[in-house]
């Protein structure tokens, strides 16, 4: 498996415009191969919020940011000026062991 994250500084006092803008977006992930589910993290200190994909693969990933779901995704207004507090942070994960209710996956 493979996790994409993006970790978001948001301002403490407008964090719910921004879990707004995530919930009323449209995704474009369901239904892509090797999708396997998307979560928006807030953190316990004030104003972090992380994006987190899993997919079944790097290459799964990489076909999905090169695809036109991901531009039309990614072309959706973002929360109002002021929200997000600089640059997201970007982390990319190769899954060396999963563990679920099933097991463990690898």
């Amino acid at each position: 498996m493979f996790i994409a994250m993006n970790r978001f500084s948001v301002d403490p006092e407008r964090g719910d415009v921004f879990e707004s803008v995530w919930r009323e977006r449209e995704s474009y992930l369901g239904g892509l191969e090797g999708f396997v589910q998307f979560a928006l993290l807030k953190g316990d200190e004030p104003g972090v919020y992380i994006s987190h994909t899993t997919w079944e693969t790097r290459d799964a990933f990489e076909s999905w940011t090169k695809s036109e779901h991901f531009t039309n995704a990614h072309r959706q207004a973002g929360p109002a000026t002021g929200v997000i507090l600089g640059h997201p942070e970007v982390s990319y994960y190769e899954a060396v062991l999963v563990e679920s209710t099933e097991g463990v996956l690898n």
